[in-house]
């Protein structure tokens, strides 16, 4: 999942397990040894793979222009300071259950056009 993700996010195996707060010896030995990830590993890949299907969503749902792709979109999104996260990016916040709710609840604000 760690490969597919990244890979789909257009982004190096290295930032992705940094953004979602494994560290990454842990991950290369699992995808080497083809052992899974504990369960709080693993919340965090899904975690963050929701974040990106809310996306894909949303566009689908506004009408995706040809060519969009969803995940590299919220790649680039996530690594851009906010004014709504005090000029926090909200990459740094995915690494925890609060976080990835919290920039979960900025996507669904800007998609409604909320003010954020």
């Amino acid at each position: 999942m760690v490969n597919v993700i990244s890979k789909e996010m257009e982004i190096t195996k290295e930032r992705f397990v940094h953004i979602v707060g494994l560290p990454r010896a842990t991950v290369t030995r699992k995808i080497a040894n083809k052992a899974d990830l504990s369960a709080d590993e693993s919340e965090r890949l899904v975690g963050l793979a929701k974040l990106i299907g809310q996306v894909q969503a949303s566009v689908e749902e506004a009408g995706a222009p040809e060519g969009f792709k969803p995940a590299k979109w919220f790649a680039e999104w996530i690594s851009q300071p906010l004014p709504a996260l005090g000029g926090r990016r909200p990459e740094d916040l995915l690494d925890t259950a609060d976080g990835r709710e919290l920039v979960s609840k900025l996507l669904a604000q800007m998609y409604s056009g909320a003010y954020a």
